[in-house]
């Protein structure tokens, strides 16, 4: 392995930019003997779409496929990320194989023909996507495979630690909501699984009273349920 693909292990955790990071991925990815890569930070929710923000070096041509949800749901690559931490090793045969050619037609005229593609699952919902991809097959040896592989696996770990603090999606709360501490105390027993009437034994009140601290925190917080409203206060530090 090459000094420079290691000494990228490290480097890329002192990016302070997304333009930094996008340099660092792409100097990474090219080292590899890739031409184009694209790093994504994915956040989850109960109601609604989920958040995405990324950063490629794709062709401008393809961004409006890259860009496609639609596409995104039907492409063979992108579902086995969507719940496997495995990376996946893919070719045009992959996209045949889940009747999905004209997908990959479509991508491999801006020469995303082959590819290695890896998700790291994270809690609250949090997902990490780092792909690289190039219009040459990939070596014939499994054992320079194994190496790309645990290289992209290693290198993918330390881009998500720059990714939390670069990529992340920002909390749509300017000054964050202020909640009573009943109304913490609450979720933090509702995070441990506890009911309504349990809640009130524990804090020593009614169990109308609980449900309304868990009901006032839904409300500040934004949420329709209280399970939601647990994981958007861990989200924003306010619970641990």
């Amino acid at each position: 392995m090459s000094s420079l693909l290691q000494s990228g292990y490290l480097s890329v955790l002192e990016a302070k930019t997304k333009d930094e990071l996008l340099a660092h991925v792409v100097r990474f990815a090219r080292e590899l003997g890739f031409q184009t890569v694209t790093a994504s930070t994915v956040i989850d929710h109960f109601i609604g779409d989920s958040e995405f923000v990324w950063i490629d070096n794709a062709p401008a041509g393809y961004r409006e496929i890259g860009e496609d949800r639609n596409t995104a749901k039907r492409d063979p690559v992108m579902q086995h990320c969507k719940n496997k931490s495995v990376p996946i090793i893919w070719s045009q045969t992959t996209y045949v194989d889940a009747g999905q050619a004209e997908v990959w037609e479509e991508q491999a005229r801006f020469g995303y023909r082959h590819g290695i593609c890896l998700a790291l699952h994270m809690p609250e919902g949090r997902h990490f996507l780092f792909g690289v991809d190039r219009d040459q097959p990939l070596p014939k040896d499994p054992m320079e495979i194994t190496r790309m592989v645990a290289a992209l696996q290693l290198y993918a770990v330390h881009a998500q630690e720059a990714s939390v603090r670069l990529l992340r999606p920002a909390v749509a709360t300017p000054e964050g909501p202020s909640l009573t501490p009943r109304e913490l105390e609450t979720l933090r027993w509702t995070m441990e699984g506890k009911t309504a009437w349990e809640v009130a034994n524990v804090l020593g009140i009614s169990e109308r009273t609980a449900v309304l601290h868990a009901n006032n925190a839904m409300h500040k917080l934004g949420c329709v349920n209280k399970h939601q409203a647990v994981l958007k206060a861990l989200r924003l530090g306010l619970i641990r």
